[in-house]
Order: C-alpha cells, then sequence, then structure tokens
C-alpha cells in the first residue's frame, strides 16, 4: 500500500507535498503528481500538507476517485524506480487517463 494522488491535484500541483516529502518519492509529471509506490515509506508526511487535499492512503482513496490508483501506477510503468524525483525533474508525461481529462483547477 502507498498514497496516492486524486483529481484535486491535476492541473494545481501546489507542491507543498514534494517540500514535505522525506524520501523524495513524488514526481512531477505534466498535469499532476505521482507518488512512487515502491519508494514512498508511507510515513504521511505529504498528506496533511497538501492545501487541496487530493492525497490519499489507498485504501481510503474514495470511490469517485479510485481510476487514480492505476495512473499512479501508470505513470511508473516506463519510468521505472530511478530512486529519487528530484534529480530527475518535471516529467513531460502523465497516464491517458490524467492526459485525457479536461482542463481542471481553472476559475
Amino acid at each position: 500500500m502507498t498514497y496516492t494522488i486524486a483529481e484535486p491535484c491535476v492541473d494545481v500541483m501546489d507542491k507543498a507535498c514534494i517540500e514535505e516529502c522525506p524520501v523524495d518519492c513524488i514526481y512531477e509529471g505534466g498535469r499532476s503528481l505521482y507518488i512512487h509506490p515502491d519508494e514512498c515509506v508511507d510515513c504521511g508526511a505529504c498528506e496533511p500538507v497538501c492545501p487541496v487535499e487530493a492525497i490519499f492512503y489507498e485504501d481510503d482513496v474514495p470511490d469517485e476517485w479510485s481510476e487514480y490508483i492505476k495512473a499512479n501506477v501508470d505513470f511508473f510503468q516506463d519510468l521505472g524506480s530511478p530512486g529519487g524525483a528530484a534529480k530527475l525533474g518535471k516529467i513531460d508525461y502523465d497516464p491517458p487517463f490524467i492526459k485525457n481529462l479536461p482542463p481542471m483547477g481553472e476559475e
């Protein structure tokens, strides 16, 4: 189990969670942030600092956002486990589910 970033983060990406993560396992995609399921140590430090409340423990992801669990895993399908997000920077990729969402976070 790990933490998952869901819909409230799409097109928002505040990044407070990145600053709080002690193991550098939160990666930046084109439209969302993603938590590496193998690098995350389940410390939960990211969850309370998310200003849009987009981070959930995998078992607690609301049903309407359950597809984000798979999208989070899919993000790392080709990337593998690089051992830290900071050295990679922003990755211009999102899984098709996220890429094809309508624009979000706009007023």
